[in-house]
């Protein structure tokens, strides 16, 4: 039987059905609040799966278990550090994010929340819209990289027509359904990315005859040590640290944070926060099991490591099985992508255009250029993932950084700390973006210090940057007040 034929099909109705959730979101969006959050209508379940899908991305079917098949139990620093991460960004941020985005001039993007906090109307709102976007094609590239590494996988497809069709299959529910879609197709997406992160392993390891440690221990013993790195080198500190610090990350991704803005009411945030935390732990779980199945199943070491789930996938199951479980990496593609290009959109429309080029601009006219931004970004994206050698996991790495450090100390002090003023907050996201930036260039380097990952930099001297700044400048009583009785 021919196995592409069944899996292409799976596909095809996959694809199908996401088209039909966009049409039925574009009947259901009538004006640009709509497009942007879905009328803050979301109940806990779309909300946290959709937070979880966007968040994950290809980079929990390719990257995360191409990384425990290469690294072993190493791999568990980085899932505990985003497990922490998920909960905190849950308990610290969510809640009073929901609350005082609506309360501060129903601010639908994080700039236009910036911008209404601190009472600036142009300078934060540029600079975190500019940060949105230049991060952001980094991050949608991503998507498409993995999306491109799975159609050239499964179909044999040369690696750009792979990247085209899937940046292609995006860009078109995103394009007419805007928020409600990426929503809840999201949650369609995260509940087969569960599933299949669920059943590989399981059925992989029966297969193999082992349990994890067992096959650990048979194939690759360094693997099973988790201060060894894959060199069979002790760990240092340094690198511990930079895994762990992943979680420092959630609190500054717009496509996260936007979810937050979106469910109905805080409320709903207690139980969506449950259920986010355990999609993470069994989604990471899962990730990591199939990486370290892969060890034991493969006897010729794999070219790109990043495609352990497909060749496992594709080893053991039916095709029409495995159809069903690759279309697990198309809902991991398609709903990181589909936020990411939402977010940048909403920037591009809501804090350049709107903000500087026509403030009368009215909701229809909004839509219009937000479904044309979602089509120029998708471009720009797709130019940067024509590189076939691109690493999905890297890609991320270097966005996930630059959000992380740019807006979440910002996110975090102005919603905890009245006393944060504009000028902090523009000087947190100078410097946490900037360090970023730098460091990336000096990592590498002969002194050790620069393989820290960027983030931890970033993050600590940006606080630091917010409150010497806010400190050191007048006060805004205002907002100050407006933030103390939220």
């Amino acid at each position: 039987m021919n196995q592409t034929l069944p899996i292409a099909i799976t596909f095809v109705l996959y694809l199908g059905v996401m088209l039909w959730i966009g049409y039925w979101a574009y009947r259901k969006t009538q004006n640009y609040s709509d497009y942007v959050l879905g009328g803050r209508s979301l109940g806990p379940w779309p909300t946290a799966l959709s937070a979880g899908a966007s968040d994950m991305s290809g980079w929990l079917l390719l990257g995360m278990p191409g990384y425990a098949y290469a690294a072993g139990i190493q791999s568990v620093w980085l899932a505990v550090g985003l497990l922490i991460g998920t909960y905190l960004n849950w308990l610290v941020v969510a809640p009073k994010l929901r609350v005082q985005s609506q309360s501060l001039g129903d601010s639908l993007t994080i700039p236009e929340y910036f911008s209404n906090r601190f009472n600036d109307k142009v300078m934060l709102r540029m600079i975190a819209a500019f940060f949105i976007l230049m991060f952001f094609l980094f991050y949608t590239s991503s998507a498409l990289v993995a999306g491109g590494k799975l159609f050239e996988s499964v179909f044999g497809l040369s690696y750009t027509l792979a990247v085209t069709i899937g940046a292609i299959a995006v860009v078109s529910y995103t394009f007419f359904g805007g928020f409600l879609a990426v929503s809840w197709t999201d949650l369609v997406q995260g509940l087969l990315m569960a599933a299949a992160l669920v059943l590989v392993p399981i059925v992989a390891f029966i297969m193999i005859g082992e349990g994890p440690q067992s096959t650990l221990m048979n194939h690759n013993a360094e693997l099973l040590n988790a201060f060894t790195s894959d060199t069979g080198e002790p760990m240092t500190n340094i690198a511990i640290i930079s895994l762990m610090a992943w979680g420092l990350g959630y609190f500054g991704q717009p496509h996260i944070l936007a979810r937050f803005k979106a469910i109905r009411s805080a409320e709903d945030i207690e139980s969506a926060k449950f259920i986010a935390v355990s999609w993470t732990l069994i989604g990471l779980s899962g990730a990591m099991l199939v990486g370290f199945a892969g060890v034991g199943y493969f006897e010729t070491p794999l070219q790109d490591a990043e495609t352990v789930f497909i060749a496992l996938v594709q080893a053991i199951f039916h095709p029409v099985v495995a159809g069903i479980l690759l279309a697990a990496i198309l809902a991991a593609i398609m709903s990181t992508a589909d936020s990411q290009l939402l977010v940048s959109s909403s920037a591009l429309t809501e804090d350049f255009y709107k903000a500087i080029l026509n403030k009368n601009a009215d909701s229809k006219t909004l839509i219009l250029i937000g479904r044309f931004g979602v089509i120029g970004i998708a471009v720009i994206a797709w130019l940067l993932a024509l590189n076939p050698e691109s690493s999905v996991l890297g890609l991320v790495s270097y966005a996930w950084a630059g959000f992380g450090a740019a807006f979440g100390p910002a996110i975090i002090m102005s919603l905890h700390w009245p006393r944060m003023n504009r000028f902090g907050c523009l000087a947190g996201m100078l410097v946490g973006g900037v360090t970023v930036v730098v460091w990336k260039q000096l990592s590498g380097g002969p002194a050790g210090i620069y393989d820290l990952y960027e983030i931890v930099p970033g993050f600590i001297f940006s606080i630091g940057a917010i409150i010497a700044v806010s400190l050191a400048t007048e006060s805004d009583d205002k907002q100050s007040s407006t933030l103390a009785d939220a």
